[in-house]
């Protein structure tokens, strides 16, 4: 593999120790693998010798490009790293990377993730508009659907896992991403995608009530708005109660963490250092 592809840090390439399993980190929208340098080097100074490699591709607004597209491009490196690392990695994805790496867990069944964290991420979907008024300035929650739910819209990333709480017909209609790694629409593919979640040994899942972003922030949980804006948790979500991707079968298992913290915007949880020493390093083993 090549540089071209993945990043795999200078600070890391003498090798201490092999006690730690390679790191993959997956950055979020509108910026790319610079946003998780600070991430990485903490994990390197705190876990001496692990190799950690960081996304390359999709940076900037090349990340709003469709994310089946990212799914596979971003997946056949995933699945490289896997191969020259046979003990097994972990997968940590921010934002919109942490949906990302769910989808590519689905898609690519024969990966070898054994730990993975999902940093607010809108796993759930998406229904707030704050962060997109840079490239949408004159979008609005009520009317957003008109321009996702379309055949433009659906060329988008924001667009493939925005989830209208008021327009689901339109959602299972017209979104060509959401509702099939959800296993919500079956495809060819769907005992695939729950064969490809559930080996997973560890699930994080992290976010807050203050993280400004992702709405309603429990998305990041698998938790999402009913029909009248409130808001249910995880094991109230159909896709738990039905299985529908493993998500219960993990859980079920013991095998999920669910990590709410009070306090932590959304540009906070890669960068933080006491967050990152105190709730994520711990977690990699």
């Amino acid at each position: 593999m090549t540089g071209a592809v993945y990043c795999l840090l200078a600070l890391v390439l003498v090798n201490f120790s092999n006690a730690y399993k390679p790191v993959v980190l997956v950055h979020g929208v509108l910026t790319g693998k610079i946003s998780m340098l600070p991430i990485a080097e903490r994990i390197a100074q705190l876990h001496p010798g692990t190799s950690i490699y960081i996304t390359d591709r999709f940076s900037g607004w090349s990340s709003l490009e469709p994310m089946w597209h990212q799914v596979e491009e971003v997946g056949a490196d995933l699945l490289a790293i896997s191969a020259d690392h046979p003990e097994g990695v972990n997968l940590i994805g921010y934002s919109q990377g942490g949906l990302l790496s769910r989808a590519i867990l689905e898609r690519y069944p024969e990966h070898n993730v054994h730990n993975f964290i999902s940093l607010s991420s809108p796993q759930g979907g998406q229904y707030g508009t704050k962060f997109l008024h840079l490239f949408f300035p004159n979008l609005t929650c009520h009317t957003a659907y008109e321009l996702f739910y379309s055949y433009v819209g659906q060329h988008t990333a924001v667009g493939n896992y925005w989830n209208d709480p008021h327009h689901q017909e339109l959602f299972f209609k017209y979104s060509q991403f959401l509702p099939y790694i959800n296993n919500q629409l079956v495809s060819n593919s769907s005992d695939t995608y729950k064969k490809g979640f559930t080996k997973l040994r560890k699930l994080v899942l992290v976010g807050g009530p203050d993280d400004g972003v992702i709405t309603p922030w429990q998305s990041s949980q698998f938790g999402y708005f009913d029909e009248k804006e409130n808001v249910y948790d995880m094991h109230q979500n159909p896709l738990y109660k039905n299985d529908s991707f493993g998500l219960r079968t993990l859980d079920e298992a013991g095998k999920v963490t669910l990590l709410s913290l009070s306090g932590m915007n959304h540009f906070d949880w890669h960068l933080n250092t006491s967050f990152i020493d105190a709730y994520i390093v711990p977690l990699l083993d």
